[in-house]
């Protein structure tokens, strides 16, 4: 699995349906260093990964989207297809208990912080 960015950034897939909180959220990642690679909903990101799993080392989702599969049913299959693939999975109103959420994947409530978003994926990328 090969980088394919320059700098050797590591690459953050951002799901959220919610166009000025993913603008917020991709700049905050941005500033911290990440690549990222934005999708409004869980469709769209599958989309993405097809063509660039291989970079990509975390998926930061919301659970609440329309399409086809909410941000939990995301985590899960990429998780399945995807296993390389840290998740960071976020909700403003689900606290979805520990059985929710796939093996190692993390969840953070919204609001959020950008400094605890950005910590959750340092420390996500460092141990996958």
């Amino acid at each position: 699995m090969m980088n394919t960015y320059s700098d050797n950034s590591p690459v953050v897939l951002l799901v959220e349906d919610e166009l000025l909180v993913r603008m917020a959220a991709a700049d905050d990642l941005q500033n911290a260093g990440f690549h990222v690679l934005e999708a409004a909903n869980a469709d769209i990101a599958l989309a993405v990964l097809e063509s660039c799993s291989d970079d990509v080392k975390v998926l930061f989702t919301d659970i609440d989207m329309p399409g086809s599969m909410n941000g939990l049913d995301l985590a899960e299959s990429v998780q399945q297809r995807w296993p390389h693939i840290s998740l960071l999975i976020s909700s403003a109103y689900h606290k979805p208990h520990r059985g929710q959420i796939p093996d190692d994947g993390r969840f953070v409530p919204k609001p959020y912080s950008s400094e605890d978003v950005v910590q959750h994926i340092r420390e996500l990328v460092t141990s996958h």
